[in-house]
């Protein structure tokens, strides 16, 4: 009974916690006596700090548990366990380094410790060699800063940890190094820390002497569907699909250790497909850099001298060709550069030519880009390499012309126009994708049967000499607007509703599920006699008249899309009257979406594509679709008239079978033969 009776609280720290939050004044002299208890525990702590003592990880928790109640008394807790880590963060046992640090945690969320002081202390705790606390730690400080930026910017504080991590980038620790990079990276892309002093941080980065942090700051400015080289893992074309995976489970003894195995591996394949999709990073990174042009020279130079695997000097390519393509640079070395890896044999020669294609753009003097045109030329597009080769050579060639149309010689693109008749079906719309460029682009360069049936379009644009610009003081199409701005009741009825099979107007009682509705734009007397009166206009005119209706007032959307509409049709709409040309079919491949040009615009070769099995199911239940059910075509015209012997022999009983199945020789086992064949050759010598 005398033991029950007695005060426990001094050794059950979790209720006198619980107690001090909810009366701290009526414990207080309970905490003083934890609190005594916690400095003569810590004074022999310190003589021995690699040691774990179980006592002072419990009064850790506690004290940093009640700080908010007891400010005054705890007023050098937070200096006392911040001064432990700093002076002996490596030779700490890994369980007090983690309770200090959750102390300090407690701490900072109840407002008790400046951000400054305890974030630069967590940087720092990075060079230590515990997986685990770096975890932590990462998370913890991602987390803290963005809280601490939620409502408003806190630029004092993002400003002072920045110029910290500026310093932790040089670290001679990899991991501290490495970890810090990755901070920046998160905080960036959760808009955080989307500056462009962030930004020009994880640029020094680029030039650093450790591999693993070269390859983070390269994938943060080029995203994520670059391949990793520092991944340790398999890469994406070496793992195991689950169609090898059930074909080895084929094999070999079926047992339910075997099926679970096969479980768990497509489990684990599942997984791996989750990771590897893609993370969209933003691209303005490569527009918040101040200096594109000196950090695009240093990293040429880098590149040079870089004894870095191919992986990562491919990386560093992309990088390059992506700043000149989208700041229109100059770094004329980098294409002589590239010319000694645009072979066919050469490894992932594709994505070369793709990167070749990024650094092409219109200041570039064109003679630069034609050794690069020539040299794909010779080495991809003659008639000793296979189609494919070719056809990726061809496209190579169209996407760096759409970048540089001036860097295209006649003779070059004569020669390349005659492969739209190759037996090939890739070279051949590759061939006639290049023609569908250079008709816009610049038709004086084709031959006379390649230019295609002249249109507006092709009069309007003019080929631009190098350096010139195509700047116009009208809106181009503004001449096929009326002269007075339409009213509000023009603009009512300016769209009927019609079918899509024909032009002629409906009345509003009538059903109108026999036809798609469509909008189509209004036509009157007065518009067709204004279209006549626009035909009758020379150039000169019309582009007086665009440039008083441009400046005269201001348009509406109704009148932009109407300018949209007459400009696309005069793409299509004859120029001038003359002999009708033969239809050529054309493919300009897929476009590049933004300033990244795709690999697909370089590997578009026009080839049929294999099916998996859904696929082919699909296409075969798809042409059964308006076919009767299975059977001759030759159907009777009584299906219950008779049947055949062949029919009825399957309804009959196995019994009344069996006889006629065991003559069957192609259903004797190989004992069976054995047996007959000694009868027969019995049979023969006694004949004898």
């Amino acid at each position: 009974m005398a033991d029950r009776s007695r005060n426990k609280l001094p050794s059950n720290l979790p209720q006198l916690q619980n107690l001090i939050k909810r009366d701290p004044d009526s414990y207080r002299d309970e905490f003083l006596q934890q609190l005594r208890h916690f400095q003569s525990n810590l004074e022999v702590f310190q003589l021995k700090p690699s040691k774990y003592v179980k006592t002072l990880d419990e009064l850790v928790i506690f004290l940093a548990q009640v700080s908010h109640c007891y400010p005054e008394e705890l007023a050098q807790f937070p200096q006392q366990l911040r001064d432990l880590l700093h002076k002996h963060a490596t030779i700490l046992d890994t369980d007090m380094r983690m309770t200090f640090c959750r102390g300090l945690i407690l701490l900072r969320n109840k407002g008790l410790i400046a951000a400054t002081t305890v974030l630069e202390l967590f940087f720092g705790l990075f060079r230590c060699q515990d997986k685990l606390l770096r975890k932590t730690l990462y998370s913890y400080i991602v987390n803290d800063i963005k809280n601490v930026n939620a409502k408003h910017k806190n630029a004092k504080l993002n400003t002072a940890l920045q110029n910290f991590m500026y310093t932790m980038l040089r670290d001679n620790n990899a991991v501290a190094a490495k970890m810090s990079l990755d901070v920046m990276v998160e905080l960036y892309r959760r808009n955080v820390w989307n500056d462009s002093k962030t930004v020009n941080v994880i640029t020094t980065a680029c030039f650093s002497k450790i591999t693993k942090i070269l390859v983070a700051a390269l994938k943060f400015f080029l995203g994520s569907d670059e391949m990793d080289p520092e991944s340790d893992s398999e890469s994406e074309g070496e793992q195991k699909t689950e169609k090898q995976l059930f074909l080895a489970h084929r094999v070999g003894k079926k047992s339910r250790k075997r099926k679970n195995k096969l479980n768990r591996a497509l489990q684990s394949l599942k997984k791996h497909k989750k990771k590897k999709k893609p993370v969209t990073f933003n691209f303005s990174a490569l527009h918040l850099i101040h200096d594109p042009q000196d950090f695009s020279e240093k990293l040429f130079r880098q590149l040079e001298s870089s004894n870095e695997r191919f992986e990562v000097k491919v990386m560093m390519i992309n990088l390059i060709s992506r700043l000149i393509g989208i700041h229109q640079l100059f770094l004329l070395n980098f294409y002589p550069f590239l010319q000694r890896f645009l072979q066919p044999h050469q490894r992932d020669v594709t994505r070369l030519l793709l990167y070749t294609a990024q650094a092409s753009h219109e200041l570039v003097p064109p003679e630069i880009i034609e050794s690069v045109l020539m040299t794909i030329a010779n080495n991809f597009i003659t008639e000793r390499n296979s189609g494919e080769v070719m056809a990726v050579g061809l496209n190579a060639v169209r996407e760096i012309c759409a970048r540089c149309p001036l860097s295209m010689t006649e003779d070059l693109l004569r020669d390349l126009a005659q492969y739209k008749s190759h037996k090939d079906k890739a070279v051949m719309m590759a061939a006639r994708a290049l023609i569908h460029l250079y008709r816009t682009a610049n038709s004086s360069l084709l031959h006379k049967r390649d230019r295609g049936k002249p249109t507006e379009a092709m009069a309007e644009n003019e080929a631009l000499g190098y350096g010139a610009v195509g700047a116009k003081d009208y809106l181009p199409g503004a001449d096929t607007l009326p002269e007075e701005a339409p009213t509000q009741e023009h603009l009512d009825n300016d769209v009927i509703f019609a079918p899509a099979d024909g032009w002629e107007s409906c009345s509003e009682d009538e059903d109108d599920s026999d036809g798609e509705w469509i909008d189509v734009p209004h036509s009157s007397d007065e518009d067709e006699a204004q279209a006549a009166e626009e035909e009758k206009l020379d150039p000169e005119e019309r582009r007086k008249r665009a440039q008083e209706i441009s400046a005269g007032r201001i348009l509406t959307q109704e009148e932009f899309k109407q300018i949209t509409l007459k400009q696309a049709l005069k793409d299509v709409e004859p120029g001038a009257k003359g002999k009708k040309r033969k239809h050529i079919e054309i493919s300009d491949g897929p476009e590049s979406s933004g300033d990244v040009l795709r690999l697909e615009a370089i590997e578009n070769v026009h080839k049929k594509r294999l099916h998996d099995k859904e696929s082919r199911l699909a296409t075969v239940l798809a042409g059964r679709e308006d076919r009767e059910k299975f059977g001759s075509r030759k159907s009777k015209k009584n299906p219950e008239a008779s049947k055949t012997n062949k029919q009825k022999k399957k309804g009959k009983a196995f019994m009344m079978m069996k006889h006629k199945v065991r003559k069957n020789k192609t259903k004797r086992s190989f004992k069976d033969k054995q047996i007959a064949l000694r009868n027969s050759l019995l049979k023969r010598q006694k004949r004898k």
